[in-house]
C-alpha cells in the first residue's frame, strides 16, 4: 500500500465527529483507489451519528433527503485548496433498506447502529471496504498543510465481505445474493459494467448471469440515470469493453437498441476481409481507438456509422452505404434526445457524425474547399472532426492514424484560418492616407501602404498611427516604384516563411 494525501478539511470533519464519540469511516471509491495505489479525489464518510446529530456538529450542513446523507457545505472547506470536486463532503448515517418496489429506490430507510448492517446493503464487494484513520488529532495538531500524508501504519482497512480479495482478483461481484442486489436497484447492472470498463475488471459469473436475466428491469430506470452511467462508460479507460458487455448482457436493448442492428451487417471492400468486417465491430474499434477524451467526440466515433444498416444497398464487398452519415446524424439526434442529453452535447455529436465523411484530396481540394468544411463545422470543431476521422481509420484496421492527406488537411486549416501578412494589419488604412496627405485614391496609396508594411515587418514597434503617418509624408516624395517592388518581395518572403513554419508543424513537404 502506498502513502496517500488526504485533505486536512476532511480530517477536521472526522475529528469533530469522533470528538462527540461517534464512529466515522472513509467509505466508497476513495478506499478502493487507495488499495489500487491511486490518489483519491472524492471522499465520502459513513457514521453511526444520526442526521440530526451531524447537523448539531455542523449547523450549516444540508439534509434534504430521506437516505441519511448530510452534505457538509463549502463553508467548512477551502475550495481553492481542496481536490474534492463535489465542493462538499457526504456524510451518510449507517442504514438498512426495505423492499424496492420500483427497482430504483427503497420503500423506506431504517437507520442502523452497526457498520456491518450498512455495508451488507451496498452493491458490490469492492465498495464495502471502509478505512479508519488512526489518531486523527495527532495529524491535525499544528498542521499548516493543505493535505496530510497518510501512511500504511496510520490506517485500518475493515473488510466484512472479502472486498480486498475481489479487488486483488479484479472481480466485480455483488454483496450477498445477486438477484436481491439487482432487484433492489436495476441501475446496479450498468454500474457493474461501468466499473468493469473503468478498472478493467471481470464481472463475476453469477453476477453476470443475473444481469442477463434481469436486463429488462432497466426499463424502470429513468433516462437521466442511464445517461449518466453510459457517459461514464464512454469516457472510461476501456469504453469498447463496456459497450461489448452492455450488448452481451442484453442491456443495450434498453439503452441504444439501434446498436444491435449493426451486429450482423457486413461492411464493403474497405473492411470486408479485415478484423472489423461488420459495422458493429468497426464501431467498437473506432471507439476503442478514438484519440480524444471528450465525450461528444467519443460518442460520435462510436455512432458515426449507425446509419449504415438502413442505407445498405447490394451485398458482399461491393455493397454501398450512400448518405449513411446524414441518416446516422438524424438517428444520433433521436438517440441522444431519448437519453436526455443536453442540447449542446447533442448538437456537437450530431455535427461530427454528419460531417465525418468530409472529402479531402491534396490535389483536388484547395483553400476554397477547406474553407467550406470550416464553415460547415466551425473552426472550433475541426480538431474534433479530425479525431473522429482518425478513430474511423484506425477502427478500419488502417495502421496509420494520420496519413499524409489528413496532415495536409490540418496544414490547410491552419493556413486558411490565419490571415496572410497584408496591409490590413497596419494601424492605418487608405482613407487615413487620403485625408492626411490630401491626395486622391490611386496606385500611390497602395504603394505607400506596401512600403509601410515592409518596415513594420522589420520592426513591429513602428506599427502605430503617429509613426505611420509621419513616414507616409516622407514616402510620398520618394521613388515609390522601386520601394514598392522591394516591399512586395519582402511581404511574399514573409508569407512563404510563415507557410513553411505551418508545413513543418504538420510534417508537410
Amino acid at each position: 500500500m502506498f502513502m496517500f494525501e488526504i485533505p486536512v478539511n476532511l480530517l477536521e470533519v472526522i475529528f469533530k465527529l469522533e470528538k462527540e464519540k461517534f464512529e466515522v469511516f472513509v467509505v466508497g471509491g476513495s478506499v478502493r483507489d487507495i488499495l489500487l495505489k491511486k490518489q483519491p479525489e472524492d471522499w465520502d464518510l459513513t457514521t453511526n451519528a444520526r442526521p440530526e446529530e451531524i447537523l448539531k456538529i455542523f449547523p450549516d450542513a444540508k439534509y434534504k433527503n430521506e437516505f441519511g446523507t448530510v452534505l457538509v457545505p463549502e463553508k467548512y472547506l477551502n475550495k481553492k485548496l481542496d481536490k474534492n470536486k463535489k465542493g462538499f463532503f457526504e456524510i451518510t448515517t449507517y442504514r438498512k433498506e426495505g423492499f424496492y418496489k420500483d427497482k430504483r429506490r427503497p420503500d423506506k430507510v431504517v437507520f442502523a447502529n452497526k457498520l456491518e448492517d450498512d455495508l451488507k446493503r451496498r452493491d458490490f464487494t469492492i465498495n464495502t471496504l471502509v478505512l479508519k484513520i488512526k489518531e486523527v488529532n495527532k495529524k491535525l495538531k499544528n498542521s499548516k498543510k493543505r493535505f496530510e500524508e497518510i501512511k500504511k501504519d496510520q490506517i485500518e482497512i475493515i473488510d466484512k465481505f472479502q472486498g480486498k480479495k475481489d479487488l486483488k482478483n479484479k472481480i466485480i461481484k455483488t454483496v450477498g445474493n445477486s438477484d436481491n442486489r439487482i432487484e433492489e436497484d436495476a441501475l446496479r447492472m450498468m454500474r457493474a459494467i461501468r466499473l468493469s470498463s473503468q478498472l478493467n475488471f471481470k464481472i463475476e459469473k453469477e453476477t453476470f448471469i443475473t444481469i442477463q436475466k434481469k436486463a429488462y428491469n432497466l426499463k424502470y430506470i429513468s433516462k437521466e440515470r442511464i445517461k449518466e452511467e453510459l457517459e461514464k462508460i464512454i469516457l472510461s479507460q476501456f469504453p469498447a469493453k463496456g459497450i461489448q458487455l452492455l450488448v452481451e448482457t442484453g442491456l443495450m436493448k434498453w439503452i441504444i437498441p439501434e446498436v444491435i442492428e449493426t451486429i450482423n451487417v457486413r461492411q464493403n471492400y474497405h473492411h470486408y476481409n479485415g478484423p472489423y468486417n461488420t459495422v458493429y465491430k468497426h464501431l467498437l474499434a473506432s471507439l476503442d481507438k478514438c484519440p480524444s477524451e471528450k465525450f461528444e467526440v467519443r460518442m460520435a466515433a462510436f455512432l458515426h456509422d449507425i446509419g449504415k444498416p438502413s442505407t445498405k444497398q447490394g451485398s458482399g464487398y461491393k455493397a454501398s452505404f450512400y448518405n449513411h452519415e446524414y441518416l446516422g446524424a438524424k438517428m444520433v439526434k433521436k438517440i441522444m434526445e431519448r437519453l436526455k442529453f443536453s442540447r449542446e452535447v447533442i448538437n456537437k455529436t450530431v455535427l461530427l457524425v454528419r460531417n465525418h465523411m468530409f472529402y479531402y484530396n491534396v490535389d483536388e481540394v484547395g483553400e476554397a474547399g477547406v474553407r467550406k468544411v470550416i464553415r460547415k463545422v466551425g473552426l472550433e470543431n475541426i480538431n474534433d472532426l479530425i479525431d473522429v476521422r482518425i478513430a474511423d481509420r484506425l477502427g478500419s484496421g488502417v495502421p496509420k492514424a494520420t496519413p499524409y492527406r489528413l496532415r495536409h488537411f490540418k496544414f490547410m486549416v491552419d493556413k486558411v484560418s490565419q490571415d496572410p501578412i497584408s496591409v490590413k494589419q497596419l494601424k492605418i488604412n487608405g482613407n487615413d492616407l487620403i485625408q492626411e496627405l490630401k491626395i486622391k485614391a490611386g496606385p500611390k496609396i497602395g504603394a505607400i501602404l506596401d512600403v509601410l508594411l515592409m518596415e513594420v515587418i522589420e520592426n513591429p514597434a513602428k506599427n502605430n498611427i503617429e509613426n505611420l503617418l509621419k513616414r507616409a509624408k516622407i514616402l510620398i516624395k520618394e521613388d515609390l516604384k522601386s520601394l514598392r517592388k522591394k516591399a512586395k518581395e519582402k511581404i511574399n518572403t514573409e508569407n512563404k516563411k510563415k507557410e513553411k513554419e505551418i508545413k513543418n508543424k504538420h510534417w508537410i513537404k
